[in-house]
């Protein structure tokens, strides 16, 4: 199996039911159009004008903010400048959008700080526009990158280059992509760094206001065909409701090794802060796990082995115990968190594909809980059998 090498630097969460990325709807704006436009912004930017290649988008393109590739080439008074860059912008409204909102600017401070302050590899950061006249939507450009990344289509864990390392690669792997939150758990941020990236709310500790915007989000996406075992779900966090949630620090949100770069099984990029959010620490843990738990249960319903000894919660929590000293605390409750977020995320997903006319109503038109690819693993959780 050759190693898959992606050179953007964001990956959103996809389709992992394995349908084909090139299939599936995610933009309707011209490429052509756009490049014009974006050679006029940049060379307005650095005051020369600019050489900007075709635009195109990565194989595998996620389904949330739209990530255009290009290179770009000018000349100054220190110089040429060749530059590989990666914008993202926000998605246009007919297009179906996965999040109600995309704050452009907060990711790209995000960004910084994570890189500049934590120590995380983050993709440097170049330039922002607030403006959406440009290029018709508020974007970012950073670096472009390259390494080798765990596909998601068809999921690393049915046949890759993590698939076929040694048993100590992967390891170091592991522990390496774990090594990545305690870096940025650990971080120094002072709380008036931290401030501007809280989740607003009506109060209450930190984790009461992430799942309340957990809730607020759930309703904007589905609030016209409501799902029930998603919301039984947020009344099995409320009856299970940790007793202290413990400290918070600033999460990467989408914490998975699909989002990292890796050269040698060690990271080179840390990808993809749209989601990133102060929380307690669990919320990162518990993702990283349930994402790989999620892929290994889908290959081991296709009767293949896949990686049933990696990201086990045991081995992360304690190697994430070992490095920091703390302790990960509840993990069932927020694994449970996990699987009802990434179920709310890719039901998104699932009426976007239905309203593009890509896939019919899966499973039972008239089960809504069918849209929930794990279904099976949630109900599981709800019911107590999952964690034997």
């Amino acid at each position: 199996m050759t190693h898959a090498t992606r050179e953007s630097a964001m990956d959103e969460p996809k389709n992992e039911r394995g349908r084909q990325a090139e299939g599936m709807r995610t933009s309707t704006r011209d490429l052509g159009a756009l490049r014009e436009r974006m050679r006029s912004w940049l060379g307005a930017r650095v005051g020369s004008p600019v050489t900007v290649s075709p635009l195109s988008r990565p194989s595998g393109n996620g389904l949330s903010s739209e990530t255009l590739l290009f290179d770009a080439s000018w000349t100054s008074a220190e110089g040429g400048h060749d530059v590989r860059c990666v914008a993202r912008m926000a998605p246009a409204s007919e297009a179906v959008p996965v999040f109600p909102g995309y704050d452009l600017g907060r990711q790209f401070e995000v960004m910084r700080m994570a890189r500049e302050r934590a120590g995380v590899l983050a993709p440097r950061t170049l330039w922002y526009e607030p403006d959406p006249g440009p290029l018709g939507a508020p974007f970012f450009v950073m670096e472009r990158l390259t390494g080798d990344v765990p596909p998601d289509l068809m999921p690393y864990t049915f046949g890759s280059w993590l698939l076929d390392a040694s048993p100590a690669d992967r390891d170091r792997l592991q522990r390496s992509s774990v090594e990545i939150l305690t870096t940025l758990h650990d971080a120094p941020f002072t709380a008036g760094e931290l401030r501007p990236l809280e989740i607003p709310g009506t109060g209450g500790t930190a984790l009461r206001r992430h799942v309340e915007d957990q809730r607020a989000y759930y309703e904007w996406a589905h609030g016209s065909m409501p799902i029930p075992l998603l919301e039984r779900t947020f009344g099995w966090l409320e009856e299970h409701w940790p007793a202290d949630p413990g400290p918070d620090v600033l999460n990467w949100g989408d914490a998975r090794i699909g989002n990292v770069m890796y050269r040698d099984f060690t990271p080179v990029a840390v990808l993809d802060w749209e989601m990133a959010a102060v929380a307690p620490r669990e919320l990162d843990i518990s993702w990283m796990i349930f994402l790989h738990a999620f892929f290994q249960d889908i290959t081991e319903i296709m009767e293949l082995p896949g990686m049933p000894d990696f990201m086990r919660r045991e081995d992360v929590c304690q190697t994430y115990h070992e490095i920091t000293g703390y302790k990960p605390r509840d993990m069932e409750f927020y694994e449970t968190y996990a699987a009802l977020r990434h179920g709310i995320i890719m039901a998104r997903v699932e009426h976007r594909r239905i309203h593009f006319g890509e896939q019919a109503m899966p499973g039972d038109p008239d089960d809504p809980d069918d849209l929930v690819m794990h279904r099976a693993t949630l109900e599981r959780m709800l019911d107590g059998s999952h964690w034997g």
